[in-house]
């Protein structure tokens, strides 16, 4: 019989989590919000599901948030058809000593 071992996170997919909690603090009850694209954001809208009766829809910057928004219940929104976006929620690939960030690898 074989096992296999469930494999430990890394410390990277730790802070990724910790960050997409974090970010939760952000979301306004009530508000549009919009989310960006990648692995970290992508950890924060699934999280979004636990609050979805609170947020009436989200502009998504990519396919693939727009999918995790859509599998927890967020309706989602056309950009054109809003006018106002209090948070927004992205990642950065990179900041430097002066916090200028990247986003998109450069």
């Amino acid at each position: 019989m074989t096992t296999t071992a469930t494999p430990t996170p890394s410390a990277k997919d730790a802070q990724k989590v910790a960050a997409a909690q974090a970010a939760l603090k952000y979301v306004v009850p009530g508000a549009i919000l919009g989310v960006g694209s990648g692995s970290t954001v992508a950890l924060f809208a699934s999280l979004l599901g636990a609050m979805k009766e609170q947020i009436p829809g989200a502009v998504a910057a990519s396919e693939a948030t727009a999918s995790v928004l859509r599998s927890v219940g967020i309706p989602l929104l056309d950009l054109n058809a809003v006018s106002d976006i209090p948070v927004y929620v992205d990642g950065a690939d990179e900041i430097d000593a002066g916090f200028s960030m990247i986003k998109g690898g450069g």
